[in-house]
């Protein structure tokens, strides 16, 4: 369940684009900062009907997953203007489980599986090929850095949130108070940009959107399922995501991937089964017995 639990999540996410898409034009960063203050401010709705467990909050964990959740915002919407979708796409998703796992093991001693190992691999490879498979992309030093400064803030964000959730605080209310303070430090993205596109109906509509599925809904699921998995396995199976996302351009945008793209689909399927499915998996030299 905590697996699939994640799975659905990881739909959420890959609404997204699709989202925008058929969305009035608009500032990538505003639409991301606005995507976390209704978001944010959704999960505080929802975080007042949950009880609270231990009294206090950890303020420097939950200080850095604020930061962490703006980092990953605005540092991916750079990278994808400076290096293009498909590399900035492939670097900040692809290095996000594999940063996030070894962090996890080495910060707070999360176990690593052979089986995890295998799953993620197969999955970012098939991530190689779907991002690619619709053409050439060019390669921007700091694009490149910037994906991996925002896959690094995504490991930042899991590895902190799972800390809190080992110490008996709510999922809702986890969720509520990271995005609570994010959109506080993006508050400046949306000052300096053009928010004209809220104005309309189209544009409210998108921003209510964003805020209530991809973020509100999917991080509810995402922090369940990570209460009782291991960071890197989340990450991994966040991986369905862009594959939410192609299927979604086939069916709703019409799009028309190619025999590459399809068959880095079918690898991300693959790798996410793999992870997905019950298994025994045997803990790699020196990782502690996993989590229940």
């Amino acid at each position: 369940m905590p697996r699939l639990l994640v799975l659905l999540s990881a739909v959420c996410f890959g609404t997204t684009g699709t989202a925008q898409a058929l969305g009035p034009d608009a500032a990538p960063l505003t639409v991301g900062a606005t995507r976390i203050a209704v978001g944010g401010l959704l999960l505080l709705l929802v975080a007042r009907a949950v009880p609270a467990a231990p009294a206090g909050w950890p303020r420097r964990e939950l200080g850095v997953i604020a930061a962490a959740i703006a980092v990953y915002q605005l540092a991916f919407f750079a990278a994808v203007d400076r290096t293009g979708v498909a590399v900035g796409t492939v670097v900040a998703l692809g290095s996000a489980p594999a940063i996030t796992g070894l962090a996890g093991r080495l910060l707070d001693g999360e176990p690593l599986t052979a089986r995890w190992a295998r799953a993620t691999a197969l999955a970012c490879g098939g991530l190689l090929l779907l991002v690619h498979g619709g053409g050439g992309a060019s390669v921007d030093a700091p694009g490149v850095m910037l994906a991996v400064v925002a896959g690094s803030g995504y490991a930042a964000y899991t590895i902190l949130a799972k800390r809190l959730l080992r110490l008996g605080h709510a999922p809702e209310r986890v969720m509520a108070a990271s995005f609570a303070l994010g959109a506080v430090l993006l508050v400046p993205v949306l000052i300096a940009g053009d928010m004209s596109w809220l104005g309309t109906g189209d544009g409210l509509a998108m921003a209510l959107f964003l805020g209530g599925i991809p973020t509100a809904l999917a991080y509810v699921l995402f922090a369940r399922g990570l209460r009782h998995l291991t960071p890197g396995e989340t990450a991994t199976l966040t991986l369905a995501e862009p594959l939410t996302a192609a299927g979604l351009g086939v069916l709703v945008l019409g799009e028309r991937p190619g025999a590459v793209a399809a068959a880095g689909a079918a690898l991300v399927l693959a790798g996410l089964l793999a992870l997905a499915l019950p298994a025994r998996g045997r803990a790699l030299p020196g990782a502690a017995t996993a989590a229940a």
